[in-house]
């Protein structure tokens, strides 16, 4: 046992490496700068600017910035009108709020399992979920990798339902060579610390559709407008605005906007050294029959946001517990993505019971995700590798 750190061995580095780090450079400080020292802290033109940039980006025609991924959730479910007695069917790995937005709304989540080998939503188990009270999917890019869209979007034109992408973990990622985005009903973005480009919190709807765009749009901004063709009543001057729907303070800021945008800049590069790094583990990983490398689908040209190891059973003698604290004292900072969600103590209050999903389940059990952000060097990323093959080196049967 001497040749693991936890066990007394000498760890393979000295200062930890956390499993995702923004990237914030001396550009992204002197946008925000010159923000602060601008007439404009809020509802500023700043606001416009960034949604304008997440449209040439995406190739979507609208987009609606809000304050957090939560958010965008929420006013998309919003926007569909989603009701009690509504359905929606959502993916089972991913973070809460993907299926809580559901719930805001008086809805009830209908999870979905996941495919075994790239860890997003089953269309098949979507098929088989689907019933006369469905109305939306909320189907996850996790990791990064988009979902199966041509597919889906066959199912909810078949059965006269909306998709709502939640693509938090996939800006940058393409699908057939269309960028994420552009593409369902609505798309949600999440702009968390280690999302692959930050406002610091902050979160984006973006939809082609008129109608579903105003409906955003008043929903961010607390059910209020200005604009003459959605009031009820005629205009008493230029102070004048009306709350015609129940919404939410849902605003972004106009220096996490400043930041966002000059962090949107450097999309492409931190894509691609994102790509960079996935090759170096892939490469090294495939090669440990150890472990499970994540499928990816030809379809999807993958900005990567986490990287997952799945540890095989079959040919390791250790709990996921043992392999995941055995890398921390290795000297890194690892973690799990995520928790089936319905295995939540709130919603097991609800009346979800486990072995909804036995793929979400069984795959939830052997993950661990390792240090993935573009500002680790090779070094790192070697380091990392290292400290994977030393512990499986050990544990293996």
């Amino acid at each position: 046992m001497d040749n693991l750190a936890i066990f007394g061995g000498k760890p393979v580095r000295e200062n930890k490496i956390a499993y995702g780090k923004q990237l914030i450079e001396d550009d992204d400080i002197a946008a925000v700068v010159e923000t602060l020292k601008s007439p404009y802290l809020t509802c500023g033109p700043k606001i416009t600017e960034l949604e304008d940039k997440l449209c040439e980006i995406t190739g979507a025609k609208h987009a609606v910035a809000v304050s957090n991924g939560t958010a965008a959730l929420h006013v998309a479910c919003m926007a569909i009108g989603i009701q009690p007695g509504d359905e929606v069917i959502v993916s089972s790995i991913t973070f809460a709020a993907s299926s809580n937005c559901v719930l805001y709304c008086g809805g009830t989540p209908v999870f979905a399992d996941i495919r075994p080998d790239t860890y997003n939503i089953d269309v098949e188990d979507v098929k088989r979920k689907i019933t006369d009270k469905t109305k939306a999917i909320v189907a996850v890019d996790f990791t990064g990798q988009a979902v199966e869209l041509d597919e889906l979007k066959k199912i909810c034109k078949e059965h006269n339902l909306f998709l709502i992408e939640d693509a938090a973990h996939s800006i940058g990622t393409k699908y057939k060579g269309q960028p994420v985005g552009s593409i369902a009903d609505i798309t949600t973005f999440s702009f968390h610390p280690v999302k692959t480009v930050t406002a610091g919190e902050g979160g984006a709807c973006m939809t082609n559709s008129d109608e579903l765009y105003a409906k955003l749009a008043l929903a961010r901004t607390h059910g209020i407008t200005k604009h003459p063709d959605e009031m009820v009543r005629e205009s008493e001057g230029p102070w004048y605005y009306e709350q015609v729907d129940l919404g939410y303070n849902y605003r972004i800021t106009d220096f996490q906007a400043a930041l966002l945008i000059s962090q949107l800049k450097k999309l492409e590069r931190f894509s691609n050294r994102r790509k960079e790094i996935r090759r170096m583990y892939d490469d090294a990983f495939s090669k440990m029959p150890e472990l499970f490398v994540q499928k990816q689908i030809p379809e999807s040209d993958t900005t990567q946001h986490l990287y997952i190891i799945r540890l095989n059973p079959e040919k390791l003698k250790c709990s996921r517990r043992e392999f995941f604290d055995a890398f921390a004292a290795e000297g890194f900072g690892p973690q799990v993505h995520y928790i089936p969600v319905y295995r939540h103590p709130y919603y097991e209050k609800l009346g979800y019971k486990k072995g909804l999903c036995p793929v979400a389940e069984a795959t939830y059990e052997q993950i661990i995700s390792i240090p993935f952000y573009p500002a680790l060097t090779d070094e790192d990323v070697q380091s990392t590798i290292t400290a994977v093959k030393k512990i499986v080196d050990y544990y293996r049967k």
